[in-house]
């Protein structure tokens, strides 16, 4: 039996909405939205509305009888800790988004709530698949270097995931049984360490590891405090600063990995210069997370946007080489896949969905 799932991504400048028959893609769209656009909104839960208008139009001109749909998947978000799987998105759920119980704000908190408006009209269930808060982490991994800040388990879980999958597939090995460094190279970047199928230590692209095409990744501790109280800025406009405004926006005006590589070719020294500082950062801490596997590492997986560049994963593997003999990049990610194929083991009965309580 085939069922027909409505897939929703919410991402930092766009969403992504997909329909899927089972298996098969039908169609897969990105609704850009300019930065102008998004700015209008204080608060990304603002963008609610806006974005739902969005998909509906989509869907229309698509002419997409929704009443064909078996289910609707939401991107999860930052919700608090949760272990892997497909969960409903029930009541509690949306109660929880809407007072701000949450551990970040991520475009992806709004997946789970434009399925379940969606679901509730057709009277048909929604779903979200291995959140970005998504915790494994053993107790190691929790600690910050200050008592009264804890480490967060907040990463890009489902691409995470996914690839991993494919590669102990690849690899001939059961999924719970491989040890992997996963590298996801977007927006944001989160370095995983995978040890027996649990991601038990990662990067948090919103606070710490590498800088980013958005995001300033860790920064100088005093340097930060420094300025949080230069009297320049509110603590909304620091938040746009880490992680709106930062890493190679901050440095050369834009984020776009293309228009980068066209400078370098062009001879722009500067454009060089940010683009290896942060291929190195990324290589510094891709080393990191192979320790914390001691070495015993199946592969190294990469993964996200950038990864379709040849430039830049061969410009990380001249760093990282060493770490291992199997290497495998998975350009962009899979996670509209991910999202059907998690709703579709539930709906097929051959997992367990889960209940958010």
């Amino acid at each position: 039996m085939d069922f027909n799932i409505l897939v929703i991504n919410p991402g930092a400048g766009s969403t992504r909405v997909a329909l899927f028959e089972s298996e098969k893609s039908l169609f897969e769209e990105n609704i850009r939205h300019s930065p102008e656009e998004l700015l209008k909104f204080p608060k990304v839960i603002d963008q609610h509305q806006f974005r739902k208008d969005k998909i509906m139009e989509l869907l229309k001109s698509k002419e997409i009888d929704l009443k064909s749909l078996s289910a609707v998947v939401g991107r999860g978000g930052p919700f608090k800790p949760l272990i892997s799987g497909t969960y409903f998105v029930n009541d509690k759920l949306i109660k929880d988004i809407k007072s701000g119980n949450y551990q970040s704000e991520h475009p992806s908190l709004l997946g789970a709530m434009i399925a379940k408006e969606i679901a509730d009209t057709l009277d048909i269930n929604a779903y979200f698949v291995d959140p970005v808060s998504v915790d494994e982490f053993w107790e190691l991994s929790r600690f910050s270097g200050l008592k009264e800040i804890k480490r967060k388990a907040l990463s890009h879980a489902l691409n995470v995931r996914m690839v991993a999958k494919r590669a102990a597939q690849e690899l001939g090995k059961p999924y719970e049984e491989c040890n992997f460094v996963i590298i996801h190279l977007g927006t944001g970047i989160t370095i995983a360490s995978l040890l027996k199928g649990k991601q038990v230590d990662s990067s948090n692209a919103n606070e710490d590891g590498p800088f980013s095409p958005q995001r300033t990744g860790v920064l100088p501790t005093m340097g930060l405090v420094k300025l949080c109280f230069s009297g320049k800025y509110q603590l909304s406009d620091m938040r746009k600063k880490l992680n709106r405004q930062g890493g190679m926006l901050s440095y050369l005006g834009t984020d776009d990995i293309q228009e980068i590589e066209n400078r370098i070719r062009q001879g722009d020294k500067e454009a060089e210069s940010v683009y290896n500082a942060m291929v190195y950062q990324i290589a510094k801490e891709t080393g990191a997370y192979a320790i914390v596997l001691k070495g015993e590492i199946d592969a190294v997986i990469i993964t996200g946007g950038i990864a379709h560049s040849k430039r830049f994963v061969d410009g990380l593997k001249a760093w990282i080489g060493f770490l291992c003999k199997k290497f495998y990049v998975y350009p962009g990610e899979g996670e509209m896949e991910a999202l059907a194929l998690g709703v579709l083991r539930v709906l097929r009965k051959e997992e367990e969905v889960k209940e958010y309580e």
